[in-house]
């Protein structure tokens, strides 16, 4: 009997701490989520504030709005491309961890243009505008390559892919028309044509396809098939 009581309190302890676990883990997806969210709300407040300023405000301060916008949209890009490929292509990591790395030089940069934006002092801006100017180039012109290598990769494969295909359907419809090759050869003596024709078919070949039609229900749609029509009725 303290057999049973211990095991049933073993287990009981055993559903509490899963119960807390499961708790804890919910509760931390919960705070990732609402986190992930005011993140890219702040950023898009962020970005629509910097789009304003890069046309509506004029001379430096519009110069820096326009550099930090050009930074994020390419950074930003090239990362939804990395992410998105690397699951399908595992040898993107490599170009994954480099623009990682790269984020970090963007991430600086990004904050160095974010205080110029509040520094009062407007010439000396003004002359660090070029350097500025050059950082962002060389930062951006990184981040595209390696979004363009990475969406040519991709592309590269499909091609392949479809020229195989290509091949394997050339090579089905020349089976399809081979029935051309056998009707043009001689028939056999003494073999009449109908029963040629007989040979290697039942009286009940087809019959079964005619009277027992494809559900069109269970067929697979694509977008370019038309909806099957309905029967008409007597």
């Amino acid at each position: 009997m303290e057999a049973v009581i211990l095991i049933l309190g073993l287990l009981f302890f055993a559903f509490v701490a899963l119960g807390v676990y499961v708790s804890v883990k919910a509760i931390g997806a919960a705070k990732r989520g609402v986190d992930r969210t005011i993140t890219q709300a702040r950023r898009t407040v962020e970005e629509t504030a910097l789009r304003a300023k890069s046309y509506g405000q004029a001379g430096v301060g519009g110069e820096l709005a326009q550099l930090r916008l050009a930074l994020r949209t390419s950074m930003r890009a090239t990362q939804d491309a990395l992410q998105a490929g690397v699951v399908e292509d595992a040898s993107l990591s490599e170009s994954l961890g480099l623009f990682q790395r790269l984020s970090v030089h963007g991430r600086e940069l990004d904050e160095e243009l974010k205080k110029l934006e509040h520094e009062p002092d407007r010439a000396t801006v003004a002359s660090l505008l070029p350097s500025l100017k050059q950082r962002t180039e060389r930062i951006t012109h990184s981040a595209d390559s390696l979004r363009w290598a990475a969406r040519d990769r991709a592309r590269r494969f499909t091609d392949d892919e479809l020229d195989a295909l290509n091949a394997q359907i050339d090579v089905e419809a020349g089976a399809l028309r081979h029935w051309t090759a056998e009707t043009d050869e001689p028939q056999g003596q003494g073999q009449a044509p109908e029963q040629g024709r007989r040979q290697g078919s039942g009286p009940d070949d087809g019959a079964a396809q005619a009277i027992t039609a494809p559900d069109p229900r269970l067929q697979t749609g694509y977008p370019w098939q038309k909806a099957p029509r309905p029967e008409a009725t007597n």
